[in-house]
């Protein structure tokens, strides 16, 4: 589906209970009282807000969408809904409980129920905090890369090594979760957690991005890396990746929700100085309004479904998560030229937002390999 057809989609939103609402909206206090005085900090000086990270955790944000832990439903929605109300003040941020929340889809998913009582729910609670590591097999699912970590057969595990050049919410006590093929049997792939405090892996910052360096990506270095089998989620991942592919994608959704509904209010806010001259635009925030509302309806709809491993339902998740890309990167655009001259200093928030919007383009899967995705998915 296009980005003109989901303007004028309608699907009927289905109701929250009342406890998830009030972690939806805690999510947002906490948002407005402790992240937004960090802003400036997170984005000028690549701060990573650990403490707040945790305490959107704490207030229940990493846990929504885990079927075990949500009570058999899997309330993608609402966990969208908590990274979109961060998402308005500081992609970065949002981006960062993304990672969170995937890491937390892997193992809630995953076939391992000893991991899913221990470390599954430190990382629903953030009490463990940690990433995905899934860009580069994402990458090579579709012909784009080659697989980077290889692996052999060890007493009670795997020793593997290779290089993943950039990994985003690590640190020395993080986890992350990697797949990796076998040295005597490239066909068969496995997905573990691996542990940054763990023998053989080594983070390495080396790469200053325009924005959302308040992440902690690091390049993950693993030298025969020690991976128990407890910590194995899948092996093979053959049944396992359909499984969790489009909760991995549908959850991106938030990034793009909230820095959208934030350019619409930037581009609302000049109205009473700018108005007579920027009528003249091409874009107005209520185009972008009826576009966000559509993609969020169209969302809502396959959040009621995400192991739905059928050709026609991801093609529909991809068509989701491309269009809300284009959407994306166009309201910033748009909000840049509401703002003007204003929007383009050092400390205008249209330039931040902009730069953080280039970026739900570019993290996998990106706009150019959604397309590829389409063109090569069966109809």
């Amino acid at each position: 589906m296009t980005e003109s057809a989901f303007a004028v989609a309608e699907t009927a939103r289905p109701a929250h209970a009342p406890s998830q609402i009030s972690v939806v909206d805690n999510v947002r206090a906490i948002a407005q009282r402790e992240l937004t005085p960090l802003i400036t900090t997170i984005d000028r000086e690549g701060y990573y807000p650990e403490d707040v990270v945790r305490a959107f955790g704490q207030a229940g944000a990493y846990n929504l969408h885990l079927p075990g832990i949500a009570g058999g439903t899997p309330d993608l929605r609402s966990a969208i809904e908590a990274m979109s109300a961060v998402s308005e003040h500081c992609l970065s941020t949002a981006f960062c409980m993304w990672c969170q929340n995937a890491l937390g889809w892997y193992i809630e998913t995953s076939g391992n129920s000893a991991l899913k009582a221990t470390l599954g729910r430190r990382v629903a609670a953030g009490d463990a905090l940690g990433g995905t590591g899934l860009s580069n097999p994402m990458k090579t699912f579709y012909g784009i890369e080659r697989l980077k970590l290889a692996a052999r057969r060890v007493d009670g595990g795997y020793a593997v090594t290779g290089v993943l050049p950039w990994v985003s919410n690590l640190g020395p006590d993080h986890f992350f979760g990697g797949i990796f093929a076998l040295q005597d049997n490239p066909e068969h792939r496995v997905m573990a957690v691996v542990d940054c405090a763990g023998d053989g892996v080594k983070i390495v910052q080396n790469t200053e991005f325009v924005a959302l360096d308040g992440t902690r990506t690091y390049c993950v270095q693993m030298r025969d890396a020690f991976i128990p089998d407890a910590l194995v989620l899948a092996a093979p991942i053959t049944d396992y990746i359909p499984r969790i592919r489009a909760g991995f994608i549908l959850l991106q959704a938030g990034m793009a929700f909230g820095l959208i509904r934030n350019c619409i209010a930037l581009m609302k806010a000049e109205r009473t100085t700018l108005g007579h001259v920027n009528k003249y635009i091409e874009k107005q925030p209520e185009e972008f309004e009826a576009t966000l509302a559509a993609l969020e309806a169209e969302v809502w709809s396959l959040c009621a479904t995400p192991f739905d491993t059928s050709n026609a339902y991801f093609r529909r998740v991809v068509e989701a998560r491309l269009a809300a890309g284009d959407a994306t990167v166009s309201a910033a655009h748009y909000a840049m030229l509401h703002q003007g001259a204003k929007g383009y200093t050092s400390t205008g928030a249209a330039q931040r937002r902009l730069r953080e919007a280039y970026f739900v383009a570019i993290v996998t899967p990106a706009t150019k390999q959604l397309r590829k995705m389409l063109a090569e998915m069966p109809v």
